[in-house]
């Protein structure tokens, strides 16, 4: 069975006998660094296998991983714009996967595929990694799409003061709002929502944040989601401004920066989100053997 004819891109299990093969599934996809971060897991756990790139049409996802997994194929990473593909073609889902409503690691076991979500767990990890305190800390949340509400549920766990959501119309963010409304309220989380415009307005604000995460696609294209009058009032000296994007300094970066906060890219959640996904895979009681810090710190070298 061949996958495609691109080996450099694409992985075909029957390729590489005798060792386990993952991949990670995208549309673009030849830019990802997830095969070098496995990679570097495995050697640090001692693990022999085989991490690889596919990259199926914008309708083909299903078709792909059908073929990958018929083939060999032990576990896939999944990443835009497939995650919400991957739900609908696992048969089960762990608790975290269901509540973000999106997928974006698979393993097959039992004849089973697994679905689950290790966003949200990777963004807390390098948050915290940066010396963040999430527990009673005031946190903005940017966007409502997929990336925003694979993070809720693990910033939520963690019982900041208030979690906010800001997006460019309501609908979306209320809907997150009522979905994880239970557990802000278990967790004594005041649970809100703002449109981006609202952000402009002092009595609408009411006061800037201590975190502030950019879960929206606007740094892929150099913009911000927030406005010039917005900025003035999210941001203060201290805040930490986190962009999911990874790989430059973005305008929301450079906007943060000019108010006297810290800032990071998405990288260490992509690294940390890896980890959980590799353990998955390979197994918990490797937890001790990688070293996702030391990975990043070569990443970013």
């Amino acid at each position: 069975m061949t996958l495609n004819a691109t080996p450099d891109l694409h992985t075909d299990p029957s390729l590489f006998s005798g060792k386990d093969v993952y991949a990670v599934a995208g549309n673009p996809i030849s830019h990802s660094k997830s095969p070098t971060i496995h990679q570097s897991f495995a050697e640090q756990a001692q693990q022999s296998m085989h991490y690889g790139r596919l990259q199926p049409e914008l309708d083909g996802f299903v078709k792909v991983a059908k073929s990958f997994f018929a083939a060999g194929g032990k576990g896939m990473n999944v990443t835009v714009p497939f995650k919400l593909d991957a739900q609908v073609f696992a048969d089960q889902l762990t608790d975290r996967a269901r509540l973000a409503g999106a997928v974006n690691t698979l393993w097959i076991q039992d004849g089973k595929i697994y679905g689950d979500n290790t966003d949200g767990a990777g963004l807390v990890r390098d948050l915290l990694a940066q010396g963040i305190d999430i527990h009673a800390a005031r946190i903005l949340l940017l966007g409502a799409g997929g990336a925003a509400r694979g993070v809720i549920g693990p910033l939520l766990e963690l019982s900041p003061k208030c979690l906010v959501i800001a997006n460019r119309s309501t609908a979306k963010a209320d809907e997150l709002v009522k979905l994880f409304a239970d557990l802000a309220a278990r967790k004594e989380v005041a649970l809100g929502l703002r449109t981006l415009a609202d952000l402009e307005d002092i009595q609408k604000t009411s006061h800037s944040f201590d975190l502030v995460i950019n879960a929206t696609a606007a740094g892929l294209t150099d913009e911000s989601p927030l406005s010039e009058a917005a900025v003035m009032q999210v941001f203060k000296p201290g805040s930490f401004a986190y962009d999911m994007v990874y790989g430059k300094t973005t305008a929301f970066m450079k906007q943060a920066l000019q108010r006297g906060a810290r800032i990071s890219d998405g990288l260490g959640m992509l690294v940390e989100q890896a980890a959980d996904a590799f353990l998955l895979w390979r197994g918990a009681e490797l937890a001790n053997k990688i070293d996702p810090r030391t990975v990043l710190a070569k990443l970013r070298s």
